[in-house]
């Protein structure tokens, strides 16, 4: 049946590959919704190094393995999931694809895959988690700290079991790029983006389109109704996310009020992942956030082996920034990490063909970690990390 599927994805989408999906993303989004997804900050000397880093990292394959049978399934907070990978908390989903949220999480589902709402989502976290599957949660705080309490709680009451807290943006980052298009926050049409806006009717009716005939422009979701406003107005007082008064005692705060498993995202330090185990943390997600934080950040694969001899064994690591072939998650793995979470990857597929194009997504980079698995003579997760193949 999953053969039958990708092999219909391949043939509706024509899409062989990550890059063609990300082709095919750009064509269908105005530059600044497209400028949000795809792009870095400052001289975007960071996204090179991700990619770099993980193009350097070679292979020394085994043979004669025997590998007719090559299962890629792992565990995750000790619940089997096919794949060492989740989706990545990404909160501009909404403005790619009309509810894109709930199209990813119904193709997490669907692939058997963790998803992690994010707490920018236009959708709120209970509609979202309608879509069943494996649930995890992201947190970025807001300005009232009471707000995030409350979204916490309302995270563990819809079935989340995982919080993931991102700390690796303790200030706005420079994306000098958004005052150029015109595009930001609030969204707004302007002399500079509205000839490009109408050059793409595809987004512009099927996205805003049927927002308007559903209501209007979406909203921050996850607030209260009192402090919502549409992402073509301004934020309300306390309605902003504020982190940078946020410290390690912020974080053991939300450690004992929150009953499941707590995990630090943006970690790139061996002394803040040993820290994140002192205080209680389940797990971390080593990340430079895709390269749009700190332009000058080390690539997250290369911080990934000192942080596995700190704390390794001890709590589930996560690596994302820079995910696009299948490839690049057997050498997360190899070099340590428990699972990877992809970002940019099934947003490329969402922007392209919605649902669809993220299930297109999942279905090629779970191909392509399969076979990689097998030309390195590598049949499962644990042959994966004691053959010393690199």
């Amino acid at each position: 049946m999953a053969a039958d599927r990708a092999a219909k994805l391949a043939g509706d989408l024509a899409c062989y590959n990550i890059a063609d999906l990300r082709e095919r993303a750009r064509r269908r989004l105005p530059k600044g919704i497209w400028e949000y997804l795809e792009r870095g900050v400052e001289d975007e000397t960071g996204m090179a190094r991700n990619r770099a880093s993980f193009d350097a990292i070679t292979f020394r394959p085994r043979i004669l393995r025997n590998v007719e049978k090559v299962d890629p399934d792992t565990s995750i907070f000790g619940r089997e999931t096919p794949l060492p990978m989740a989706l990545a908390p990404t909160g501009a989903a909404g403005l790619l694809w009309y509810r894109g949220d709930l199209a990813l999480a119904r193709a997490a589902a669907k692939a058997g895959l963790p998803f992690t709402i994010s707490s920018a989502s236009t959708m709120d976290l209970e509609d979202i988690a309608k879509a069943g599957g494996r649930l995890w949660f992201q947190l970025y705080m807001w300005e009232d700290r009471s707000l995030s309490h409350a979204v916490v709680d309302r995270a563990w009451a819809a079935g989340c079991e995982a919080l993931f807290v991102t700390l690796d943006m303790a200030v706005p980052p420079n994306r000098e790029y958004i005052h150029r298009s015109g595009f930001g926050t609030p969204f707004r049409l302007n002399a500079r983006n509205t000839l490009d806006v109408l050059a793409h009717p595809r987004w512009l009716a099927g996205t805003m389109g049927r927002y308007a005939l559903d209501g209007g422009v979406p909203s921050q979701a996850n607030l209260p109704d009192r402090l919502r406003s549409r992402i073509t107005k301004g934020a309300p007082p306390g309605a902003l996310f504020k982190q940078d008064n946020l410290d390690w005692d912020g974080i053991a705060e939300l450690r004992s009020r929150w009953p499941g498993k707590l995990v630090l995202k943006g970690m790139l330090h061996p002394a803040d992942a040993e820290r994140a185990l002192a205080i209680g943390a389940d797990g971390i997600v080593v990340s430079n956030h895709g390269a749009r934080a700190l332009d000058s950040s080390v690539a997250a694969i290369d911080a990934l082996p000192d942080i596995v001899s700190a704390v390794g064994g001890k709590m589930t690591i996560f690596l994302d920034s820079g995910i696009r072939r299948g490839s690049d998650i057997v050498k997360a793995v190899e070099r340590g990490a428990d699972a990877v979470l992809v970002g940019r990857a099934p947003l490329y597929g969402l922007s392209a063909a919605g649902e669809a194009g993220v299930l297109r997504a999942l279905d090629l980079l779970g191909s392509e970690t399969r076979r990689s698995m097998a030309l390195l003579g590598a049949r499962n997760i644990d042959e994966l990390r004691t053959l010393d193949l690199m």
